[in-house]
Formats: C-alpha cells, structure tokens, sequence
C-alpha cells in the first residue's frame, strides 16, 4: 500500500496527554518552548545551537505539516489535556519497505522529569506497532544522553548497543549512539 493512503487518528489520548501533528500558526507556542529550553537541548539537538525566530519555527512547522500529509516524516507534538505545550516527538526516518521507524523527542524545560516524554513514546510506539504495523521501532541517542536511555528503558524498548563513534555530536566532535528498539 502507498504510504500516504494510510489513515492516521487525528490525535492520540494518554492518560495526561493529547500527541497529535503540528498545525499551522504554533510557531510562537513552539517557539516558545525551544528558547525556554535552548540550554539542555544544545548539547544533543543538532537544531538548537541558537533560537530561532517565530517565523522561521513556523515555516519549520509548516513543513513537517506537509512530510506528515505526505507520510514522509510523521511529527507529533504533546500537550497537556489543557492544550499547554509539553513537547515534540514522531516517527522519522522511515522506512516503509521495512516498515521502520525512529523515535526522537524532546522536552519543554519546565516539564522535564514529570514521565511525559515516557507517556509519549509508549503511545507512538503503541501507533506504530499496531495501526502501522511496524516491524521495528528504534531510539538511538547519545549514550551520555542518560535521561534520553531512561526514557528508552522506561517506555520498553530493549538496548541493543553501541554504534562508537558513529556521528557528530553538536560541536562537531564524534560521538557513539546508543540503539533500542521494539520489535512485535
């Protein structure tokens, strides 16, 4: 089946939670979340060396809008059942032959340490095992990310090991991913 015949839900509930694709005109929510959490996310997110502006994580959104119709990249975003930002997560780097998927995520500062980002996971990892039938769903950080690893242990993933000295680290420097994965 072509990818982008597949019917996604229009959101995902969790106990806390509302996970569900960006919309156009959350640039400045979005936004300001990023430059709230600019510090922590610098050392492992490639993108947040400096803030963006409002407009350019609006068109950033918008963009995501069309890989998500287009069933390219499918960005998810969470939020408190009040509708507050929490945080951004999805299924990248896909691989629909294989029916393979990523799991990335990040967090507001301010709700970091609450298991929002574990709910998250679980549930789009839930999406993807089930209504996209997945073969398998990966997590690879840093492996000095230790709170990306717990929330790859806490939400059941099982670490499969170390890729040394894989990639670039956001200063440039090599650094080794840690691999998890969910398999059905």
């Amino acid at each position: 089946m072509n990818p982008i015949l597949i019917d996604l839900p229009e959101q995902i509930e969790t106990d806390r939670l509302i996970i569900r694709p960006p919309r156009a005109g959350e640039g400045a929510i979005v936004n300001a979340a990023i430059c709230e959490s600019l510090a922590e996310l610098k050392s492992w997110m490639p993108w947040a060396q400096s803030a963006p502006s409002v407009d350019d994580t609006e068109a950033n959104l918008r963009r995501a809008i069309g890989k998500y119709i287009a069933r390219e990249d499918l960005r998810l975003q969470f939020h408190l059942k009040d509708g507050t930002f929490v945080g951004s997560s999805g299924l990248h780097r896909i691989d629909w032959d294989v029916k393979r998927f990523e799991i990335g995520y990040w967090i507001r500062t301010s709700m970091a340490g609450q298991g929002f980002v574990t709910e998250a996971v679980r549930a789009i990892a839930s999406l993807a095992l089930t209504t996209l039938q997945a073969n398998r769903v990966e997590i690879k950080c840093d492996v000095e990310n230790a709170r990306s690893r717990k929330v790859a242990e806490s939400a059941g993933f099982e670490f499969e090991g170390i890729l040394r000295n894989d990639s670039l680290d956001s200063q440039n420097n090599p650094r080794s991913t840690a691999i998890y994965s969910r398999v059905p």
